[in-house]
């Protein structure tokens, strides 16, 4: 089997790092799945995406002259056909309605923390 750049295999999890996974294509020949390659969002904890074990298909994005096979599951997988533009403009105001409570919170807590070290020995003026 040769492996060339751009062909998607079938391949099974047979490690798991925390900066990818590695997977056996057959005949004894392994890639590495970046943890970035594994998924359209971001991967913070890779087990929550892939298990030793698991069949996988994958998508070779280079091979390089040492060997080394990267690969990539996000890739192999097949874009969805595009959704008509007012739900793409729903979707993109929920996400940034989220965003914007999640930063307000994430604001609110930490101006909490920097405002109680300020009064120096923990003691509050007012």
């Amino acid at each position: 089997m040769s492996i060339e750049v751009g062909s998607k295999l079938q391949g099974k999890v047979t490690g798991i790092t925390n900066f990818g996974a590695f997977v056996e294509l057959g005949e004894g020949t392994t890639g590495l799945v970046h943890i970035s390659e594994v998924a359209d969002n971001y991967v913070k904890d890779i087990n929550e995406h892939l298990s030793v074990g698991d069949q996988v298909e994958v998508k070779v994005i280079n091979v390089e002259k040492d060997g080394k096979i990267g690969l990539s599951i996000k890739k192999a997988k097949e874009k969805p056909v595009r959704q008509n533009s007012r739900e793409r403009t729903e979707s993109f105001e929920s996400k940034m309605n989220r965003f914007l409570k999640d930063s307000e919170d994430r604001l609110a807590s930490l101006k909490k923390h920097t405002e109680s070290r300020r009064g120096g020995r923990g003691a509050r003026r007012g």
